[in-house]
């Protein structure tokens, strides 16, 4: 290799060391002294703010998948924090105790509110946020607590839903949802039926919100997650699961469906 070839590849090569996805998980308490832990990332190739995004993970907790999905949106240019709603990060793949840190996560939702704000102040005090752009996603239990936050008012440019429940005990009213919000719902999805999706829109229609709901053809719930299908039989044995499913097309497409969101809505 002649010694100008060398140099060249030197230098792509140091170029290349540092345009990463950099992470790190950062302790943080909730109003009432709950200690939280957060999954956050972003690239370090980009400089100077960038919008940020909360990520609100499924029943199961903050794993691997959630993480995944911060690193995901890091690398898209975005500021992601994958957000603690359960306690010390913990996470299961058992769906009777998934069950059990839900319901105790939504016992109360100014608790669960105040859970969510703040893991967005933790997000907004990163360097690398801006706090002018600022938007949440959720998926499975964190779909509903995005939803959630929508309908409250919770300052956000947009809220994307993947496979959430849909459900409110707290509808959202005329003038309350600030947010743009794309709900991504799996056809054949058995958790949350149809006739969910359908209350949800004569709900936001009263409320007078900006949404669009999309429904993916012959996807399940979880349609997102690759480990879905694995996980529908986990912790039970030789007995039936949660009715979950992968599905490929239906996660590019809902991934799609978001970039473009995103790109209206905080300009990327």
């Amino acid at each position: 290799m002649s010694r100008i070839a060398l140099l060249c590849a030197l230098f792509l090569g140091a170029g290349l060391a540092q345009a990463e996805i950099k992470t790190r998980e950062i302790p943080y308490k909730s109003p009432d002294g709950t200690s939280l832990i957060g999954y956050y990332a972003y690239d370090d190739a980009i400089t100077g703010k960038r919008p940020g995004v909360v990520v609100v993970h499924e029943w199961w907790g903050v794993n691997d998948y959630v993480k995944r999905r911060a690193r995901d949106l890091a690398a898209l240019g975005y500021s992601a924090l994958a957000i603690d709603m359960y306690g010390d990060g913990k996470n299961t793949e058992h769906p009777a105790d998934a069950q059990a840190f839900m319901k105790s996560a939504t016992a109360s939702a100014p608790a669960a509110k105040a859970r969510f704000l703040a893991g967005l102040d933790l997000l907004k005090q990163q360097p690398q946020t801006d706090g002018s752009k600022l938007a949440a996603i959720g998926y499975c239990f964190g779909g509903k607590v995005v939803l959630d936050m929508a309908r409250e008012g919770v300052p956000l440019a947009a809220v994307v839903s993947f496979h959430g429940p849909l459900a409110t005990a707290s509808p959202a009213t005329p003038g309350s949802v600030k947010a743009k919000v794309l709900v991504e719902h799996g056809e054949i999805d058995t958790l949350v039926p149809l006739a969910a999706v359908n209350a949800l829109k004569e709900e936001f229609d009263k409320a007078g919100a900006d949404y669009r709901v999309v429904v993916q053809p012959k996807a399940k719930h979880s349609f997102t997650n690759p480990d879905a299908d694995r996980l529908s039989h986990a912790g039970h044995g030789s007995e039936k699961g949660p009715d979950l499913g992968y599905s490929k097309v239906a996660d590019e497409n809902s991934w799609a469906d978001m970039q473009a969101l995103f790109k209206e809505t905080l300009g990327q």
